[in-house]
């Protein structure tokens, strides 16, 4: 008789979870994690904040379908069994902001921000969110937010012992579901000043057409601050006007190592993609930005000639 094959434990489901995800098999993903998640609801191992890992996972695969309602649901019930989960927190932001639930991701990227400061995607979501809220609500906006919650000091004590404990563990993934733990140092309040000066001189640079120039102060400018997406995207934009696709692409990986669907970071790599002939990383790039934003009409018309290059 044939022997009867083994199942797969939950943190075997767990893996191959992952494994989907970062061969861009959301579905696939999605469906394993379930599994994941039923097993661990079965096991006499129950731990909330294993499940509470899991769902934020499974949350990460819906958004990168634009499944956004059920990212939310999934980050819902992950910040349930794992109070402050940073992962879980902005993935919630990101699909309330697709949702055009702007109060709400506000609210969620203040939090993260209340764990650790140098979070760049909730910088720049908070920003994203004050333009978007002033323009609906006017000056008053900030009085229509839901409460933010308090993060208490020894709740992040907690969450800063438990990223430590995992970043000591035995080859940790560099990155997962989109988003990496920068190994860089916490950048001082004034090397960001600083960085943000330099930043904004390239800035200047770029609207008189000296790239080269604005290359050199957006490479000071991530010495002292190597956290900031912007200066990442903004430097791509300068290889790209250079003709340096490679360096572009650098670039362009960084931005998406911290922030796994920022617009500009997908974009920009798609173009450099095109122009060294790599047609396939060129459309995988533009599919992740078109779940996140499906209507970007510059996406949608690169996406066609990159086709008819085929």
């Amino acid at each position: 008789m044939p022997q009867k094959q083994r199942s797969k434990s939950w943190t075997e489901l767990k893996q191959v979870g992952n494994e989907c995800f970062k061969a861009g098999q959301y579905g696939e993903a999605t469906t394993v994690y379930s599994q994941a998640i039923r097993e661990l609801e079965k096991s006499n191992k129950k731990n909330p904040e294993d499940l509470g890992i899991l769902h934020s996972n499974r949350a990460a695969s819906y958004l990168k379908e634009g499944n956004c309602g059920e990212c939310v649901k999934d980050c819902n019930m992950s910040l349930e069994f794992f109070p402050f989960n940073v992962k879980s927190l902005l993935r919630r932001a990101a699909a309330y902001e697709a949702l055009e639930r702007y109060r709400q991701a506000y609210v969620d990227y203040k939090t993260a921000l209340q764990i650790d400061c140098n979070i760049a995607a909730a910088h720049d979501g908070t920003n994203r969110m004050t333009k978007a809220l002033t323009e609906a609500d006017g000056p008053s906006w900030r009085e229509k937010l839901p409460p933010i919650p308090t993060v208490s000091l020894s709740d992040r004590e907690k969450l800063a012992q438990k990223t430590t404990a995992n970043a000591a563990q035995p080859n940790p993934s560099a990155r997962q579901n989109g988003s990496r733990q920068s190994n860089k140092p916490a950048p001082s309040d004034k090397d960001m000043k600083k960085g943000q000066t330099l930043k904004e001189e390239g800035n200047a640079l770029v609207k008189k057409g000296e790239h080269k120039k604005a290359i050199e102060k957006y490479s000071q400018s991530l010495k002292l601050n190597p956290t900031e997406i912007t200066t990442y995207t903004n430097r791509a934009l300068c290889y790209l006007s250079v003709q340096q696709y490679r360096d572009a692409v650098r670039d362009c990986d960084e931005a998406l190592a911290i922030d796994g669907s920022n617009i500009k970071a997908l974009y920009r790599r798609a173009q450099a993609h095109l122009e060294l002939k790599d047609i396939k990383g060129c459309e995988d790039d533009l599919n992740s930005l078109l779940r996140v934003e499906p209507k970007n009409v510059a996406a949608l018309k690169m996406l066609q000639d990159a086709q008819d290059k085929k």
